[in-house]
């Protein structure tokens, strides 16, 4: 990975030339001096890559979609348009998210610690899906469109409705 040129304060600059030499004149994307971004990347109009935010290899990274700081997301994963990722997340190889869908990392507001999703390898996660802090999807496994995520699966390949449960994190 090669550290990202920055697109930060470029408002008569619209030539956004990441370091994979990736460009879409007129589009203002913002993408962090210190995120590091792999090779062949598709950053999409619109999108955010905050600071220390690692990005794998042939990732597709889709419009209006922001990556926050601290995001760690493996090699050939696609991300849809419109899709929230807060820091912590970590997002395995050969993932896909479905547009719209939201990472959450606050267990309940304004909590003073911060608890990132992980989402491991060949998983897919829905359209408009939303999964709370601290929950871990398992390889392979798929979230239905629309699901809401407030339990980790202890299981690899199964749907986010019915896989065995536990609960990760409590405010109590």
């Amino acid at each position: 990975m090669r550290e990202a040129k920055s697109t930060e304060n470029q408002n008569n600059n619209n030539n956004h030339n990441h370091s994979n030499g990736y460009s879409n004149p007129g589009v203002n994307n913002y993408v962090s001096r210190t995120a590091k971004i792999g090779k062949n990347v598709k950053i999409w109009h619109f999108a955010y890559v905050g600071n220390d935010t690692e990005i794998g290899d042939n990732v597709m990274v889709g419009s209006l979609t922001h990556v926050d700081y601290k995001v760690k997301i493996g090699d050939n994963t696609r991300i849809e348009g419109s899709v929230y990722i807060p820091p912590l997340t970590q997002i395995g190889s050969n993932v896909f998210i479905g547009p719209g869908a939201t990472f959450t990392n606050d267990p309940y507001p304004m909590s003073p610690n911060m608890i990132g999703v992980i989402i491991e390898d060949g998983a897919i996660v829905g359209s408009r899906a939303v999964v709370k802090p601290g929950i871990k999807i398992g390889r392979n496994s798929v979230v239905a469109m629309g699901a809401v995520v407030t339990r980790r699966s202890r299981r690899d390949g199964c749907d986010g409705t019915s896989c065995q449960s536990e609960i990760f994190e409590s405010r109590l």
